[in-house]
């Protein structure tokens, strides 16, 4: 049963996949996005993106009988978990608003995260026992789900700002706008640098001292920039870390972070060379044709269905379950923490839209900033910072 499951989220990938071009399709030629071609690369697209969504749910439960539990109690399963609550959430606001241009950007995400996602650990294992309850289920379903449909207002943000911001002047605005190209590239890095080492078998063993003062063993898939706290190289012939971190930070994971940026900048120097123009730039005939008023109401439909989701899964599930698991509401947690800033985050941006009246850029500029906290919490903390959410 595992080995079904992962064949039909490999499928899914590649229906995924196989869509972006029909999006594509729909949005090229003439000033209006109708007509029977259209109409036709669009009905393609959203068919195969369907599809793709139903095999990737089949590999959801299919995970689920294999292990005996959700598949989301750790970081390859919740982020898959979340890669399919996306596609879900584009998938009902395609029908609702039939805008060809929000696959065209929202599939690419999808297909990151659930790459992203491949590069953890997919063995299965039995869950320790502060996680064996359901409102563990309960907690981080919902909460991927309030996430993935506030990552739509990102995407409706992303493009409104392609097609309003003038690339032709640098500044702050162009400035912003190429930032979350760079960081879109620094994912693809990672998944190229982890994949490029892993099939080459690199494996470096540190011994060091956690941060409850106990010796133990860490594992290296990449070359060690830095070292975990007091850590000794124990595998001959491999690089030896220049200096060693505090126990509150997980020296592998941080490895990964320096990694996958210092890959990431080469990268987009590259591309910058053979291009010759900012990315934000290269992207912006795709949206020539965009309704600025239409999108900015998608931004806003997003974050006003997906805040109460997140507020529910986030929070409230979440203290439940803390509850039972740990005795207590809130510990300040790092996750904790940040699914409080998300919280106040966007509770902020509707105040601001609907008291302040920031609409179109205003509006766009904070869903891009609100799924940048997403993120944040979703690689950062998990990868670098320890809590007692460190099985992700």
């Amino acid at each position: 049963m595992a080995a079904v499951s992962e064949n039909l989220l490999f499928a899914a990938f590649l229906l995924y996949l196989a869509a972006v071009p029909f999006f594509g399709g729909a949005i090229k030629g003439k000033k209006k996005e109708e007509g029977p071609r259209k109409n036709k690369a669009a009905l393609i697209g959203i068919t195969l993106t369907i599809i793709g969504f139903l095999s990737q749910f089949g590999y959801f439960i299919s995970r689920w009988i294999a292990s005996g539990h959700a598949p989301v109690s750790n970081l390859f399963e919740f982020t898959t978990a979340f890669g399919m609550m996306l596609v879900l959430a584009f998938i009902i606001l395609y029908f609702v608003y039939q805008v060809s241009v929000l696959g065209l950007f929202t599939l690419p995400i999808a297909l990151l995260i659930i790459a992203y996602a491949s590069m953890f650990p997919s063995d299965i294992s039995p869950l320790i026992p502060s996680l064996q309850s359901n409102w563990l289920y309960i907690h981080v379903t919902t909460a991927a789900l309030g996430q993935a449909i506030l990552a739509i207002s990102f995407v409706a943000g992303v493009i409104f700002l392609l097609k309003h911001v003038d690339q032709t002047k640098p500044g702050k605005k162009t400035f912003g706008l190429e930032l979350v190209m760079f960081m879109i590239v620094v994912t693809l890095a990672f998944i190229a640098v982890t994949s490029i080492f892993r099939m080459t078998g690199y494996e470096a063993k540190f011994n060091w001292v956690d941060k409850n003062k106990e010796e133990s063993v860490m594992v290296y898939e990449l070359p060690a920039l830095v070292g975990p706290h007091k850590g000794e190289l124990i595998t001959k012939d491999r690089l030896e870390p220049v200096v060693d971190l505090p126990p509150v930070f997980s020296g592998r994971k941080v490895n990964t972070v320096l990694w996958s940026f210092g890959v990431g900048l080469i990268i987009y120097g590259l591309l910058r060379l053979i291009i010759r123009k900012r990315l934000s730039a290269l992207l912006q005939p795709l949206v020539r044709q965009v309704n600025l008023d239409l999108v900015d109401e998608i931004g806003y439909r997003a974050v006003s269905i997906g805040f109460p989701v997140f507020a529910l899964g986030g929070l409230i599930f979440a203290m439940i379950w803390a509850q039972i698991a740990w005795t207590r509401f809130w510990g300040w947690d790092p996750k904790e923490v940040w699914a409080l800033i998300t919280f106040l985050f966007y509770a902020a941006y509707l105040h601001l839209r609907l008291s302040r009246g920031w609409h179109g850029e205003k509006s766009a500029w904070l869903a891009v900033i609100g799924f940048a906290i997403i993120m944040f919490n979703l690689i950062f903390v998990n990868l670098v910072i320890a809590g007692l959410h460190s099985y992700a």
